[in-house]
């Protein structure tokens, strides 16, 4: 069966190119997901990022980001640190340690549809990491890599939930890997329990505008909410709460991704060493950083509310 041949194909290229896990999922509208992303948007969960209102369609149906999309494959690359952060240092997610994995991971997605094409042939396709309208989340269960846990965030049963996700498009058919169907977090809430700003609500649902992410990256705004403060727990860019208390995030494994290895000054800055910090000396360290996303002028501002708040 050619489809099974071809789907061997995708599964070794994956494996050699050294992505941790690969699932495939047919190229169906998401009718669910639709309706959820509705919802979601309609009551302003999404705050200030007016972005997540765009491109819907494309956000539901594979085949107007792909004509002819016949098969969405999902790649996880574990992005789990070794080291972490000095005890009572501003705070910084754990995904923004190295550099920016937009750029790694997208040169990645390139070289895996290239080598499908030699081996494949004619093939068509595009590959997005996190910043185009795809529901990489949807796709990765679908795909039988994880389920959607109450924190939004996609828990893989063997490795946890500190992966980023990579999605291909391709308009060739493949053998689907079977949904993840059943929901492993049970009666547990502790994520829900433990987000500082109350941001993770009933039934899946995160108020994306009370996420700390969404105040120390997303919002552009000059100064922060003051019904905010004391709620950040230290946190200067993202925040990992709660994947830090998730049960399943136990079996997370420290990656081998040099692209991803900790930068020093995120590992050892303590607030003083944040606070002496230039712009000029910030585009040098942070030149390759996901944190240049915020900018010199963001991150100074949320450092200046942690601190004058907590």
């Amino acid at each position: 069966m050619l489809a099974q041949h071809y789907t061997n194909i995708v599964k070794q290229t994956a494996a050699q190119l050294g992505f941790d896990f690969c699932g495939i999922a047919k190229a169906v509208f998401l009718e669910d997901d639709a309706r959820r992303l509705e919802a979601w948007l309609n009551k302003g969960l999404h705050g200030n990022m007016q972005y997540m209102e765009n491109h819907f369609d494309m956000r539901t149906d594979p085949t107007k980001l792909v004509p002819g999309a016949k098969s969405v494959i999902t790649l996880l690359i574990n992005y789990f640190p070794q080291q972490t952060q000095q005890e009572g240092n501003p705070k910084i997610a754990k995904y923004a340690y190295g550099k920016d994995y937009h750029l790694s991971i997208r040169q990645q997605l390139h070289h895996f549809l290239f080598l499908l094409q030699q081996q494949i042939g004619a093939i068509t396709g595009r590959g997005f990491v996190d910043s185009a309208p795809v529901l990489e989340r949807a796709w990765a269960q679908k795909s039988g890599l994880g389920w959607i846990g109450k924190n939004g965030n996609l828990i893989n049963k063997k490795k946890g939930s500190f992966f980023f996700l990579a999605t291909l498009i391709v308009d060739v058919d493949l053998v689907a890997d079977d949904a993840v169907a059943k929901d492993y977090c049970g009666t547990c809430t502790r994520c829900i329990d433990a987000c500082p700003t109350e941001a993770i609500l009933p039934n899946k649902v995160v108020d994306g505008s009370k996420c700390i992410s969404y105040y120390t990256i997303e919002l552009k705004d000059a100064l922060l909410p003051q019904h905010m403060k004391n709620q950040f727990d230290n946190w200067i860019f993202g925040c990992d709460v709660c994947q830090d208390v998730c049960p399943w995030n136990r079996f997370a494994q420290p990656h081998h991704n040099k692209n991803f290895e900790p930068i020093p000054a995120i590992l050892n800055y303590s607030a003083a060493d944040w606070e002496a910090l230039t712009e000029e000396n910030f585009k040098i360290i942070f030149k390759d950083s996901p944190l240049k996303r915020t900018k010199f002028g963001g991150i100074k501002r949320n450092l200046q509310f942690i601190k004058t708040h907590e």
